[in-house]
């Protein structure tokens, strides 16, 4: 009895272990830990360096994180056009599976 109730235990385990694995966001292309993938630091350069290309856009106002091929912007800007593009060029990034746009709009600047 307690021999089958422990074999139970470790198949349970096994289960929610490769369950965990399979789920996980970046699992198959990267190798993952508490800080996120491998590839997220790449990712979060490729996008800090399309933000400072862009001339409207001042790179310091925005804040980039970028966690298991997830990017977050924060920051302020003046028009809703600029974040608009903010979040088409940081989407375009390669590995990139999802813009979140925190990214607060100022309002009309004359």
């Amino acid at each position: 009895m307690f021999a089958m109730l422990r074999s139970r235990r470790a198949v349970s385990a096994v289960l929610a272990i490769v369950l965990a694995c399979a789920l996980s966001s970046c699992a198959t292309t990267s190798k993952c830990g508490a800080s996120g993938c491998e590839g997220d630091a790449r990712i979060k350069q490729q996008v800090e360096d399309v933000i400072h290309r862009n001339q409207a856009i001042q790179p310091w106002s925005i804040t980039v994180q970028a966690i298991d091929g997830v990017v977050y912007l924060y920051g302020t800007v003046d028009t809703g056009l600029q974040r608009n593009v903010l979040e088409e060029e940081a989407a375009a990034v390669s590995g990139v599976k999802r813009v979140v746009n925190s990214i607060t709009v100022r309002g009309n600047v004359w």
